[in-house]
């Protein structure tokens, strides 16, 4: 049976989500940025909370981790290699591993780059793919730790995947990621049909996420950073993916 996907709005612009096994009627929640929102979500559908599958160590994905494991018992699973910043693990896993729900699989890939040991969760049949600050909604995380050559490595792996793939990123940072994105391809109309949408969802209380992969790679400039259009946008005409990448990105910092 399928999985239902529950969008959690946190904080002033997170994302969670809420994996719900149909046949088993288990429940994973997708980082824990805070408590009371994820609460309620679960309290309104008579869920319990079986586990808490975490993307990276930054506080606004794992701050709701304690409180949520004292209320429901939830079992904390998370990479590692970066177990030493994470929140007290029951499963550690790796790229290339699996974390199974009920009747439900999620492979595990690192996408490190925003942070090193940053992974994401892809359930396959269920076309979903969990990319927290990796691979975001017409964007992708700042640099923080890694180097713009393995964000690109991370981010060539959602390019791999099925046009079909949804994408649920960690933040709604949409507006301002569609300013940038104007500035790199202004003539997109892929790009300015997808900011009007974003803007209506956002006034209308609406959620941007998911987003299809398909979409991701008509209007996300830094996913774009394979195209002959995009490499010359930014003085880089003939240069390989990886240096044009991270010519966005440091574009996108100083923005």
């Amino acid at each position: 049976m399928p999985v239902e996907i529950v969008t959690v709005p946190c904080r002033s612009d997170n994302y969670a989500y809420l994996v719900h096994d149909q046949g088993s009627g288990e429940t994973a929640l997708i980082d824990a940025p805070s408590v009371d929102p994820i609460v309620d979500a679960l309290e309104a559908r008579g869920w319990g909370l079986d586990q808490i599958w975490i993307t990276h160590h930054h506080g606004d994905h794992t701050e709701g981790v304690p409180d949520l494991v004292a209320k429901y018992g939830a079992k904390v699973v998370g990479h590692a290699k970066d177990r030493a910043r994470l929140p007290a693990l029951d499963k550690e896993l790796s790229e290339g591993e699996t974390v199974t729900l009920g009747e439900s699989t999620a492979r595990v890939i690192d996408v490190s780059g925003h942070t090193i040991g940053h992974i994401a969760f892809i359930m396959d049949d269920d076309k979903a793919a969990f990319t927290a600050d990796s691979l975001m909604a017409l964007g992708c995380g700042r640099v923080f730790e890694g180097t713009h050559a393995m964000m690109w490595e991370s981010l060539s792996k959602f390019l791999g995947m099925p046009d079909d793939m949804m994408i649920y990123s960690g933040h709604n940072y949409g507006q301002a990621n569609g300013r940038f994105a104007l500035s790199i391809e202004p003539d997109n109309q892929a790009l300015l049909d997808r900011i009007e949408s974003i803007k209506a969802a956002d006034a209308a209380g609406e959620f941007i996420v998911p987003v299809s992969m398909a979409e991701e790679k008509a209007t996300n400039p830094f996913l774009r950073a394979i195209e002959l259009s995009v490499k010359a946008s930014v003085g880089l005409a003939g240069a390989d993916d990886a240096s044009t990448f991270a010519e966005v990105r440091r574009r996108k910092d100083s923005f």
